[in-house]
């Protein structure tokens, strides 16, 4: 059976749930369709980054920035998800950058020499939107007293939460999951600004599939956006269709790191 796993998305527990429902109907409209070695189930073992290169991967979703910074000709655009989250524009999307709800901070300036939270160096959301809001404001390439590295968007909230750190930037999608399935945990952060926006997570496969497969799977995920029988696992995802986005789409996302590069501010700091 050929790889798939779709775990950019799978919490709070209705995500993931929600998720398998999209995948049981996926996976049965692929093998009508002709492919071969179509997974019943997601890989939930293999971790999301090692899906990406994989040699028997059939369909997984990655980050954007990821995608321009590494994947470019390793693996090939299928799709990319229109969610139904405030931040989202069609196939794009924004992070908000939130404080601690009783943080005196008013602006970005403001955040001078705070403590900053980000998921992972080369997410999108959390770091490259994040570096370009701030790059304007720094100096010899300095902004924050401290940056430390969470390894989730969710862990980036507690830690604010939780007084390990001042600020970090939540992709829009994760902030609107967690406000409706587990809002308790965003009781302690507010929003202070938006970034700029840009073009969301792809679902790619690998780079030797044929284009006759990759148009059998956009098929596959536009008959999932009309199938009556997904309707509740769309609303739980909120999920309102599928864009097909060119590798050019993506660049805009390279040029935001340099021109963070331009102003001095290669990484966070």
């Amino acid at each position: 059976m050929r790889l798939a796993s779709l775990a950019m998305y799978i919490s709070p527990p209705p995500l993931a749930e929600a998720t398998a429902v999209l995948w049981n109907f996926l996976s049965e409209a692929l093998k009508r369709a002709g492919l071969d070695e179509v997974p019943v189930t997601l890989d939930d073992a293999v971790d999301y980054h090692q899906a990406w290169t994989r040699p028997d991967l059939l369909l997984a979703q990655t980050c954007g920035f990821p995608y321009v910074k590494h994947l470019r000709g390793k693996v090939r655009l299928v799709a990319t998800p229109v969610y139904d989250h405030p931040g989202c524009d069609g196939p794009s999307m924004l992070s908000f950058i939130v404080v601690a709800k009783n943080s005196a901070v008013q602006s970005l300036e403001n955040l001078r020499g705070t403590r900053a939270a980000i998921n992972q160096p080369d997410s999108n959301s959390g770091s490259n939107l994040f570096r370009a809001a701030i790059a304007p404001l720094a100096r010899n390439g300095r902004f924050f007293s401290s940056v430390i590295e969470t390894g989730g968007h969710r862990n980036s909230i507690a830690a604010i939460s939780d007084g390990k750190a001042d600020v970090a930037a939540i992709d829009c999608i994760t902030y609107g999951n967690v406000l409706r399935f587990d809002p308790a945990s965003l009781a302690g952060v507010r929003i202070l600004a938006e970034t700029a926006n840009g073009p969301g997570l792809p679902s790619i496969t690998r780079a030797d599939v044929s284009d006759v497969e990759v148009a059998l799977m956009r098929q596959a995920l536009q008959r999932a956006i009309v199938e009556p029988s997904l309707a509740t696992a769309r609303d739980v995802l909120r999920l309102k269709g599928f864009a097909v986005l060119a590798d050019a789409d993506y660049e805009p996302l390279a040029e935001l790191e340099r021109q963070a590069q331009r102003l001095g501010y290669p990484t966070i700091a």
